[in-house]
């Protein structure tokens, strides 16, 4: 077992969970900034070459765990936590793909951030997926899209 530590922070436009979208057709185009710490800077190098970013962060404002959440996306339907992006996690760790925007030494601007302003960054790697398109699929999400049109 390994304890994470941040090596940075986000700087988004969220102050509050309940203004970040969520749900059906959600748009995560706001932009905002990772901001590594100084030590961290020299894991930067090269990242440029990158349209988008995965990025593995703290639920550090979660309280507890559900096995089973209840997502607004679905009509409040049970469904297991893993099949969720729901920040009540057994270990509150979420993940982001974000577009990269620029680099400024140890800041990096992004968007499609999804998090408050201040959550520690855990982790960063370059966005790679073999898995072509007509080959995702997206579970019971799909079918609570489909029965919204």
């Amino acid at each position: 077992m390994f304890t994470a530590q941040p090596i940075g922070f986000v700087h988004s436009p969220y102050q509050e969970t309940s203004a970040i979208p969520k749900g059906l057709g959600a748009k995560h185009d706001a932009e905002g900034a990772i901001e590594l710490l100084r030590e961290y800077e020299p894991g930067l190098a090269d990242i440029e070459g990158f349209s988008h970013l995965y990025v593995l962060w703290e639920f550090d404002r979660a309280d507890g765990f559900e096995l089973v959440a209840h997502p607004p996306t679905d009509e409040g339907r049970p469904h297991g936590v893993f099949a969720t992006r729901s920040p009540r996690r057994p270990n509150p760790i979420g993940l982001t793909v974000v577009e990269l925007l620029g680099r400024e030494g140890a800041s990096l601007r992004v968007r499609g951030v999804d998090m408050l302003d201040g959550t520690p960054v855990l982790d960063i790697k370059p966005y790679l997926s073999s898995v072509p398109a007509e080959k995702l699929l997206r579970g019971w999400l799909a079918e609570a899209e489909k029965a919204r049109e």
